[in-house]
C-alpha cells in the first residue's frame, strides 16, 4: 500500500514542480533570456508619509505598497520586456533600509541582472504622492532612468494607475547593446 502511494505521489510532485516553472516565466531566469528580455532586479520601494493626517494609515499603505510592487514586477515580465531576477543578500531578503546602493548593485550583478530598479514613494499631503524611481544599467553602472513621478490620491485606483504608468516608463528604458 505504501509503495503504491509513492508511485502516485512522486509523479504528482514532479508535475506540480513543472507547472510552477511554467507559471512563473522569467522568475530567476538568465540575464539575456531571449524570450523574456534582459534580466531586471526590482527591490521593494521605501514608503514615507509626512502628510500629517490624523488617521493612522500605516497598514493601508503597507498593503498598497506590497500590491504596487507585486504588480510592477508582474507587469515588467508580462509585457515580455524583462526576465525578473531575484537577488539574494546577506541578510536575506535584500532591504534598501539596511543595504547601500553599491551592495544592491552587486547583489543584482551576482544574480545575473542587467538592470536594477530602486525607488520610494512619499506621501507629502492628503492629495499628492511622489514616486522616485531609478533604473541602473548594471553593465555600465550608468543610470538609465531617474524620474520623479507625482500622483494624486491615496486610493487603490490611484496606486494602480501610478504603478501602470511607472511600469511603462521602466519598460521604455534604453538598453545597452
Amino acid at each position: 500500500m505504501r509503495s503504491a502511494s509513492r508511485l502516485i505521489l512522486v509523479p504528482l510532485l514532479l508535475f506540480t514542480a513543472a507547472l510552477a516553472c511554467l507559471a512563473a516565466p522569467g522568475m530567476g531566469s538568465a540575464a539575456d533570456d531571449k524570450e523574456h528580455g534582459p534580466g531586471i532586479a526590482v527591490f521593494d520601494f521605501n514608503y514615507l508619509d509626512t502628510s500629517g493626517e490624523e488617521r493612522d494609515q500605516r497598514s493601508d499603505h503597507k498593503a498598497r505598497l506590497r500590491e504596487f510592487m507585486t504588480a510592477l514586477k508582474h507587469d515588467l515580465v508580462a509585457k515580455g520586456q524583462f526576465g525578473l531576477i531575484v537577488p539574494t543578500c546577506t541578510p536575506d531578503p535584500c532591504d534598501r533600509e539596511r543595504a547601500d546602493q553599491t551592495e544592491l548593485i552587486e547583489a543584482a550583478r551576482t544574480a545575473g541582472a542587467n538592470f536594477l530598479v530602486i525607488g520610494g514613494i512619499h506621501k507629502m499631503s492628503t492629495l499628492v504622492q511622489w514616486a522616485r524611481v531609478e533604473a541602473i544599467d548594471i553593465s555600465t553602472g550608468q543610470i538609465a532612468l531617474d524620474k520623479l513621478f507625482t500622483f494624486r490620491g491615496d486610493t487603490d485606483e490611484a496606486w494602480r494607475r501610478a504603478e501602470a504608468f511607472i511600469a511603462d516608463e521602466i519598460a521604455s528604458i534604453p538598453r545597452s547593446e
